[in-house]
């Protein structure tokens, strides 16, 4: 059974249909093959595809980093309802291979629409916390997607290699938060989307968030930056219990200011505990978003029912032809929170001018430029020592001597690095800060949505996210946009715990496949 690349894709036509503004809504499998939870879950999605208003029914995978039903599975009974679903697709307990089976499957039964992330980082499991994969990160698994679209050709080396593939018409989408406090935070992440896109994405959502100015923002630097996809703004509707987990930041990517939670707790008072507040507040927020000119929304939360969002869609109908009046009511900002553009003080939100972020310059690390003279002098091809160590490396790979090279370049590298002997450095890519040991997922083409004023999601408070400390070195040499200028590809483990200078010298590892954009 081949899929056919011409079967109707209802919620790829509505997203990509301008006179029609696209709804998805998200569901969240619980723990148990049969259980309350999922039959809860099918309910909802019986009465919104006999509705019609919903175009999609997104369903994550192991929300939160804890184990849950696969979302192919349920994802298979949705479209036999009459309803698209939008099956997440993350890179944290998979390797390339088992996503690649994974794609297979989900081509096979028909389920084409995807939204590839990093996932939360993963925790409990059977007798204790489980190991975290990354293999892929979002940017390379979009292109291994991509690729599968096309037709994925066999490597040559492979089992059948050279072989085409049949292609899969998946359509895939990415996520991006806008709600960062710091300037290297919010920068990073727009340069990683520039990667997404390039890479392949189809569409983009973004994280939750409160903020009119910020949806404004990314919608509106999407647009000056040519990155001409569609993009749905996320309205999540919490309860007061997960807008309290929001708020003291153990939710990766999602932020609730002192001002909203105080907002929240005053409506918790009421007989219903606020929940018809905060419905009207996302309609409010869902017609501010089709004025502002997104694609769509996902909607989002916990403990709704079908009516409830039928409620919204209805209300956001009727507040969407004054949706300018509503803006100011979603100003919650950070403090000393960075935007990338002016305010507009007539409207709340963002003028088209972005603020100078060169009049503060990060100061130039003695370590940092040290590290960058070496590198320049032994790996640049025009470096004064670039042709004496390739000479010696290439005279002393394969022989005895390599084994010993190799544990020098490790112990140099360790000292200086924490080196965990990939035997394919990325350093360079990342201002000398080794994304293998220092990064909790082993990015290797920008940061995950999971930080949280600088710090890293899995040791907050403990170890900044590297992303941010590369953006602030690179910077220091007005080189922070070299971060959205390569696609670094997937570690080869087939070259662990060998040189990395070897191999460098030797044309092996992702210098040899890397993309430029």
């Amino acid at each position: 059974m081949n899929s056919n690349p011409n079967e109707k894709n209802r919620f790829k036509e509505s997203l990509l249909n301008k006179n029609l503004f696209a709804i998805t809504y998200e569901l969240v499998p619980g723990r148990g093959s049969r259980s309350k939870v999922q039959d809860n879950l099918l309910a909802f999605a019986e009465k919104a595809a006999f509705g019609g208003k919903i175009q999609a029914l997104s369903i994550t995978e192991n929300a939160g980093g804890h184990p849950a039903l696969s979302p192919g599975v349920l994802g298979k009974e949705i479209l036999k309802l009459g309803i698209d679903p939008l099956v997440h697709l993350t890179c944290k307990d998979r390797n390339r291979n088992q996503l690649e089976s994974r794609l297979f499957a989900q081509g096979r039964e028909k389920m084409h629409n995807l939204l590839v992330m990093g996932g939360d980082y993963p925790r409990y499991g059977f007798k204790g916390f489980a190991k975290p994969v990354f293999d892929l990160d979002t940017v390379q698994l979009i292109a291994m997607v991509d690729e599968m679209t096309r037709g994925f050709e066999v490597e040559k080396d492979a089992p059948g290699g050279g072989a085409k593939l049949p292609p899969i018409p998946f359509f895939k989408g990415c996520v991006i938060s806008p709600f960062k406090k710091l300037e290297a935070e919010l920068m990073t992440q727009y340069f990683k989307l520039y990667k997404k896109i390039a890479a392949g994405a189809n569409f983009v959502i973004t994280q939750v968030g409160f903020d009119a100015r910020k949806f404004d923002e990314a919608l509106r630097y999407m647009r000056q930056n040519g990155l001409g996809v569609p993009i749905l703004g996320n309205v999540y509707i919490p309860s007061m219990t997960v807008t309290s987990v929001m708020h003291q930041g153990s939710v990766p990517g999602c932020v609730v200011t002192d001002k909203l939670m105080s907002m929240y707790k005053e409506e918790a008072r009421l007989p219903d505990r606020g929940k018809k507040n905060q419905l009207i507040r996302s309609a409010k927020l869902l017609a501010i978003l089709r004025g502002l000119g997104f694609d769509g929304v996902h909607i989002g939360g916990s403990q709704l029912t079908y009516e409830d969002i039928d409620f919204v869609l209805e209300k956001g109908e009727e507040f969407y032809p004054d949706w300018q009046q509503w803006t100011r009511e979603f100003s919650f900002p950070q403090e000393g929170g960075f935007y990338y553009y002016e305010l507009d003080r007539k409207t709340g939100l963002n003028t088209d001018a972005p603020i100078n972020r060169h009049q503060s310059i990060p100061q130039k690390s003695a370590g940092y430029r040290f590290n960058r003279q070496v590198h320049k002098t032994v790996f640049d091809e025009k470096g004064w020592l670039y042709r004496p160590t390739r000479a010696i490396c290439r005279k002393i790979s394969g022989t005895f001597l390599e084994k010993l090279f190799t544990r020098f370049e490790y112990l140099i590298k360790f000292i200086g690095f924490e080196c965990r002997m990939c035997g394919d450095c990325t350093l360079s890519e990342t201002a000398f800060l080794c994304p293998q040991s220092q990064c909790a997922k082993y990015l290797l083409n920008g940061p995950c949505g999971g930080s949280r004023n600088g710090w890293c999601e899995v040791y907050p408070g403990v170890k900044q996210c590297i992303y941010v400390r590369a953006y602030e070195r690179l910077k220091s040499f007005g080189e922070e946009e070299s971060l959205k200028k390569n696609i670094v590809p997937p570690r080869d483990w087939s070259l662990n715990r060998k040189s990395s200078w070897i191999n460098y010298f030797m044309g092996k590892g992702h210098e040899a496949l890397k993309r430029y954009l």
